[in-house]
């Protein structure tokens, strides 16, 4: 038996398949040989596999890998050793397949209910540069996966992201408006209202009113997308910031309305302006 023969019989044993309580308790032995084993020097068909059992164990967390409630303080060594270096651009189909697979094992972590808040954006703060960088991706599962995790993100920051940071956000969503996969575009819209969100409970507001100000020019370009679908999403984003900068998103809509093929949505939103405060 070869040496990767023998790592992956020991994996395929090991306590990470039995995928039940009993993985919780071997937490000292199970994360040292993840680390080790998913190192992007190791033979990528076991990371592979490794990475789609954990995936498969994170979304039965409390269950699985967390039925002794130990499993978040194992969270750095999660992140920073074993997903980080996995989320790493490298040239290749090989590779750009493992970067799929830890993009869908963080969104099980993420979605795990397992984090608590204060958790989520520890790993926020060290994988979003990470995830932003799969936007681009090949695989249409992986750019809308990594919309669902930087709305899970944000949406766990709230106001409390740093505003350097959260300015780097929205033009990489903006980019998937124009994505090949509607889900991906409505997925993208999704953030984006998110992170308008985050910008109505951030102080200093006026520091955010150039990059608001383009990204209501953007969005009015996609209001009068031949998708309804898209056009509806669009329009919820675009009164979600409304109330941002309401006289610059008025006048910015009166400049284009005349170049829509229908007057409908701008006028819908002009309504909405007219009728919602503006956010203090």
């Amino acid at each position: 038996m070869t040496g990767g023969a023998r790592e992956k019989a020991r994996i395929s044993g090991s306590p990470a398949t039995a995928q039940g309580p009993a993985l919780g308790e071997a937490l000292p032995h199970v994360v040292p040989t993840l680390r080790a084993c998913l190192q992007p020097s190791r033979d990528p068909q076991m990371r592979l596999k490794l990475f789609s059992i954990l995936s498969t164990v994170l979304l039965r967390a409390a269950d699985t890998i967390n039925s002794q409630g130990q499993f978040p303080s194992y969270l750095e060594t999660m992140t920073k050793d074993i997903l980080a270096p996995n989320l790493q651009w490298h040239a290749g189909r090989t590779a750009a397949a493992i970067r799929v697979a830890a993009v869908s094992c963080l969104w099980a972590l993420t979605s795990s209910e397992v984090l608590s808040a204060k958790q989520i954006r520890d790993v926020q703060e060290t994988l979003m540069p990470q995830v932003l960088t799969t936007l681009e991706e090949d695989s249409q599962m992986t750019r809308l996966i990594s919309c669902r995790i930087i709305n899970t993100f944000l949406k766990t920051s709230g106001g409390m992201m740093d505003a350097e940071k959260l300015i780097k956000i929205y033009p990489e969503l903006l980019k998937r408006l124009d994505d090949v996969s509607n889900d991906v575009r409505m997925a993208a819209a999704s953030t984006l209202v998110t992170w308008l969100q985050c910008v109505k409970g951030a102080d200093g507001k006026s520091y955010y009113q150039s990059s608001v100000q383009y990204l209501y020019r953007e969005l009015l370009v996609h209001l009068d997308d031949p998708v309804r679908a898209i056009q509806d999403a669009i329009l919820e984003v675009l009164k979600e910031g409304s109330g941002l900068f309401p006289d610059l998103l008025v006048r910015e809509t009166e400049a284009v309305i005349h170049k829509h093929r229908s007057a409908t949505y701008c006028e819908q939103l002009l309504q909405h302006v007219q009728a919602v405060p503006a956010t203090q």
